[in-house]
């Protein structure tokens, strides 16, 4: 269970890292941004996808 929270807070920290450095992830062709006077939705669909395949291919990497 160690292991796992320590990787965890790796991948926190290296993805906190990328958007610190530009890149722009959560500001994504793809990404819904819904404004309507005082009221603002922010959907992140495409920032989704793109983390959970990163994410999907660490493990599956750490797993080997």
């Amino acid at each position: 269970m160690g292991k796992i929270l320590v990787l965890i807070g790796l991948v926190v920290t290296g993805i906190g890292a990328l958007i610190m450095i530009g890149l722009p992830l959560g500001r994504l062709p793809g990404d819904l941004i819904l404004r309507r006077g005082n009221f603002t939705v922010y959907i992140p669909i495409v920032s989704s996808i793109v983390l959970s395949l990163i994410v999907t291919l660490l493990f599956a990497f750490l797993r080997r």
